[in-house]
């Protein structure tokens, strides 16, 4: 296989675990983050495996974004996967009681990281008229639950943006996949808790959650479908998870 394949936030979780999914099954790939220490460890490791480079730029910082991209040697500018998994949880308050900085974080890196980094490489995969673009959503892009409105909002505009894309590349032979996953163990909730260890720990206590791995190879069944077939959108959920709210907790 001579492809290649993006990820953003592919410093942990999700998007590592998606790397060396990917890796496995032979695509060239570009991780990218904030950490460049942490990237560096990683591309080490996997070019063990497959042809690795690293981009380190914010998402949120479309300069940066723009940059990153023009720097890729002109070989690796033929994306044909792009995996928009960067995104993070800031705080859980009820709305009146909201932090303005999280709900900033939340909205420039779930949606308009996302934005800023499609719009950077989809214009070489229309003048190739092949690519796919996978998003991660969220369970909470379906439905909302006390205390996350703003990032369900942040990711309610994560599928608007799917199936608007759809329908714009729908003529350049670009697939667009969204993934939404409920609950996954990961440092998803220390982030959201800000450190707190205790909190986190919590939210995954008394059922089994998702792991990264889970996701990662979902991602990797959707990219290497057949070309006539695109799993359009996909919600995935511990078997534990009825909804945002009902989870079947041995507590």
């Amino acid at each position: 296989m001579d492809k290649i394949a993006l990820i953003t936030g592919a410093t942990s979780g999700i998007g590592k675990a998606t790397a060396y999914e990917l890796a496995k099954i032979g695509f060239k790939l570009i991780v990218c983050g904030r950490k460049k220490t942490v990237l560096k460890d990683i591309v080490k490791d996997l070019n063990k495996i497959t042809s690795t480079v690293s981009l380190c730029f914010d998402v949120s910082i479309n300069s940066e974004v723009v940059a990153a991209f023009n720097s890729l040697p002109k070989d690796w500018m033929r994306i044909d996967v792009l995996i928009n998994n960067a995104g993070n949880a800031h705080g859980m308050d009820l709305f009146q009681d909201g932090n303005i900085d999280d709900w900033d974080k939340m909205i420039d890196i779930n949606v308009k990281g996302l934005i800023y980094v499609t719009k950077a490489i989809v214009n070489k995969m229309i003048e190739n008229s092949n690519g796919h673009i996978i998003n991660i959503g969220s369970l909470a892009g379906r439905e909302v639950y006390p205390k996350g409105n703003v990032y369900s909002a942040s990711k309610y505009a994560v599928k608007a943006i799917s199936q608007s894309l759809r329908l714009d590349l729908n003529k350049y032979n670009i697939k667009v996949s969204e993934i939404n996953p409920g609950l996954v163990e990961t440092s998803f909730s220390e982030v959201r808790f800000k450190g707190d260890v205790k909190k986190a720990e919590a939210v995954y206590k008394g059922y089994k959650a998702l792991q990264a791995k889970d996701i990662a190879e979902i991602i990797s069944f959707v990219i290497t479908r057949p070309s006539h077939v695109n799993i359009a959108d996909l919600l995935v959920l511990p078997s534990d998870q009825a909804s945002s709210t009902v989870i079947n907790k041995n507590l």
